[in-house]
């Protein structure tokens, strides 16, 4: 009988990935008398604070700054969830691994998934925001789920190859959570892109794939523009480069996880 390989693989475990989804949204907020509600507070709290710090003491000249600060927010704290959260996918399922078999990257994939549905509920969070600050709506807000797809497999592929990484090099969850906050304070989120001198914006432009998602997530939300076709392709592209380069070294590397975990 011919093994399954790639997609058709995951299609095959389907359920296991969508109980594998729901246990890790039902941890997250077991216990909590609020629940789900946290996924639409928590970035509405944590917009509040901020828009009021900046706004104020740092006074950027940046329109609906609500909007603009919550709609970088929310994208850049999937990345940061789903990476987080996917570092040690393999290591922390080792007992399952040893007794069956399963799709190893099929953990991977879950936690990036489950991110995603949170991801989903934060972006009530934006609507409610983009109501009470009355922001003009265009039909090219429904370019919003392409963006999403963008950002969903380059969180992917990057989790992929930390998750591949954690086995062999436990450290990395710890030197992951420094990266990932240096990588949120270079991503003009808080701040307008207008502040960075123009010798650094070359590096703005092409070596930070998230300013990339966050400038056309804002164009089509915020506003109200189409979505040019020089950052939807500079988006996929990017996006399913790291995608096979993180599918590549966890394929690469799997049947060695056995032997670290």
């Amino acid at each position: 009988m011919k093994k399954k390989t790639g997609l058709t693989e995951l299609l095959h475990y389907k359920e296991l990935l969508r109980q594998l989804v729901i246990k890790d949204i039902k941890l997250k907020y077991r216990r909590s008398y609020l629940g789900y509600v946290w996924s639409i507070l928590n970035p509405l709290l944590m917009m509040t604070v901020l828009v009021i710090v900046f706004s104020q003491l740092f006074r950027f000249d940046i329109p609906n700054f609500a909007v603009y600060l919550l709609s970088g927010q929310v994208l850049f704290s999937f990345l940061s969830e789903a990476t987080t959260m996917a570092v040690s996918s393999i290591v922390s399922n080792a007992q399952l691994l040893k007794k069956t078999y399963v799709p190893k990257y099929i953990f991977t994939v879950s936690k990036v998934t489950s991110s995603l549905v949170n991801l989903l509920f934060s972006l009530i969070a934006l609507v409610l925001v983009m109501i009470f600050t009355q922001v003009s709506v265009t039909w090219h807000i429904l370019w919003v789920p392409v963006i999403l797809l963008e950002v969903y497999i380059f969180s992917l592929g990057i989790s992929f190859i930390l998750a591949a990484t954690a086995v062999f090099f436990r450290d990395i969850q710890y030197l992951w959570g420094v990266f990932i906050s240096i990588w949120m304070y270079l991503t003009p989120i808080i701040y307008p892109v207008s502040i960075i001198s123009e010798e650094y914006r070359w590096w703005y432009d092409n070596l930070n794939p998230m300013y990339g998602y966050v400038t056309q997530f804002r164009d089509v939300v915020l506003n109200g523009n189409p979505l040019l076709l020089e950052w939807l392709t500079q988006g996929f592209i990017v996006a399913f480069a790291f995608l096979f380069i993180g599918y590549w070294v966890f394929k690469r590397k799997q049947n060695q996880f056995i032997l670290y975990i």
